[in-house]
């Protein structure tokens, strides 16, 4: 803007002395710094004089939300009991993520939690944690990586072409996969999702058209990988048809990238400006989806996590192309997002941070580690974990203690013993780092049933 818009200048418009000056000033300064100063004035009178018109918009909308009904911002306290809960593999689980637990289940909105058996610390909810909450979604309950998910493609080939074949099998992962913040592919592929009109409506998720466009087919960094191995498939009635025995598989494990990533720290940053917590709960900070920002960023986490099914899409068309073999059946499921689900007959908000969903009949994949196999499971429909279960094996040392205790040459020792190639890939990343996967399984029979495994054999993640 030529001139710098003022609160003055609202108020002179006719804005009333309250907090929509400030909401006001917040979105034309965030959204509208190019636009001239009449012109934003003369939308603002516009908004002023018909605020119902305008609710929903991208820019205008929060603005009209605040004229129509204003929010008063007050610090919120825990309630004194906690919200019912169940804990899987108890003894297995570190203090540290259960208190994280505790104190989200003293939050106002919170109806029903539970923690998996692969449960850590984390930030906000703890990973592993699932939290039912009233009318509320918790930036920080879904995680920064929403959408995180799993996707493992079964192709009708034997297992003695990751022997025979292995180094284009490497080759394929080497060239062919993109990690971390920086690679990309250098031929583009196009895809529905950049049609949706999340990507118009919602400025924030406009201005990360292009990196969403640009990181398709990509993985993230850290414990995001792309897999070729071994799938047994031990159960005779499973879904697809398929005889037991092995086959050869691809796994990939990675989310919403860039997307993610910036749609988490705007909404966690809203969320904590409206819903003041005690400060070591602030984390917890949630948006009431009656409201234009909850609402948005609903919508905005939705397209988040149809993003990333979309990458693990497009990263299994282009290994599935170069492999040339069409596929038996694809297995996948998110594990950091949020639902709206029935929870002792009301509906609630279901936040899974590091959780596999779990219904009756749902199907998915629980990895281990590079050495350890991966279980393709049925939900058994478990109302007492929320429909939910593990999402992996867990980890047992933080990656500072992983970098302190192992070495590259004690990792590759492990490796060989295993026959496991691994491209890429850090010390924090060690498959000592994690929980034993079996103790994991044993420890929720109750929540799914195993349908077969995934044998990891190569191994690619970022450099």
């Amino acid at each position: 803007m030529g001139k710098k818009l003022r609160g003055k200048d609202l108020i002179k418009l006719g804005f009333p002395k309250n907090n929509s000056i400030n909401v006001a000033l917040g979105q034309i300064n965030r959204y509208y710094k190019k636009k001239k100063k009449e012109q934003v004035l003369q939308e603002a009178k516009e908004v002023l004089l018909k605020p119902e018109l305008f609710k929903g918009d991208g820019v205008w909308g929060k603005i009209a939300e605040s004229l129509l009904t204003p929010v008063t911002v007050k610090k919120h306290a825990l309630n004194t009991t906690r919200a019912p809960f169940m804990i899987y593999g108890e003894d297995e689980i570190d203090d540290q993520a259960k208190y994280q637990l505790y104190d989200a289940l003293k939050l106002p909105v919170s109806v029903a939690g539970a923690l998996m058996p692969d449960a850590h610390t984390g930030y906000g909810l703890p990973i592993g944690g699932v939290l039912a909450t009233n009318n509320a979604v918790i930036p920080y309950g879904v995680g920064v990586d929403i959408g995180c998910r799993m996707c493992l493609t079964v192709y009708p080939v034997a297992v003695s072409y990751l022997k025979g074949k292995r180094y284009r099998l490497e080759k394929i992962l080497s060239e062919h996969t993109k990690f971390g913040m920086y690679e990309t592919h250098k031929i583009k592929h196009d895809h529905e999702i950049f049609s949706r009109e999340e990507f118009t409506t919602i400025p924030l998720v406009k201005k990360l058209k292009d990196k969403a466009y640009k990181q398709l087919g990509t993985s993230g960094s850290g414990n995001h990988f792309v897999e070729f191995g071994i799938v047994t498939i031990t159960d005779a009635e499973n879904e697809w048809g398929i005889k037991p025995g092995d086959y050869l598989g691809l796994l990939t494990h990675s989310g919403s990238r860039g997307l993610g990533a910036n749609i988490a720290k705007h909404y966690t940053h809203l969320a904590t400006k409206q819903c003041p917590l005690p400060k070591h709960v602030q984390q917890l900070a949630w948006l009431d989806l009656s409201t234009h920002d909850g609402h948005e960023y609903w919508l905005a986490m939705n397209l988040a996590g149809d993003y990333a099914q979309a990458c693990h899409d497009d990263i299994h068309k282009r290994i599935g192309k170069l492999i040339g073999a069409k596929p038996i059946c694809k297995i996948e499921n998110h594990h950091n997002f949020a639902w709206k689900k029935m929870v002792n007959g009301v509906e609630c908000i279901v936040h899974r941070k590091g959780a596999t969903p779990a219904g009756k009949g749902a199907l998915g994949i629980i990895p281990g580690s590079m050495t350890a196999p991966g279980y393709i499971v049925r939900g058994r429909g478990n109302s007492e974990s929320l429909h939910s279960a593990s999402h992996g094996a867990g980890r047992l040392l933080s990656r500072r203690k992983c970098k302190e205790k192992f070495t590259k040459s004690a990792i590759n020792k492990v490796l060989k013993e295993h026959g496991v190639t691994v491209l890429g890939g850090g010390v924090d990343e060690a498959p000592m780092a994690y929980k034993n996967i079996h103790n994991v399984m044993a420890n929720q029979k109750e929540l799914v049933e195993v349908v077969g495994t995934f044998t990891p054999k190569i191994v690619r993640m970022d450099r």
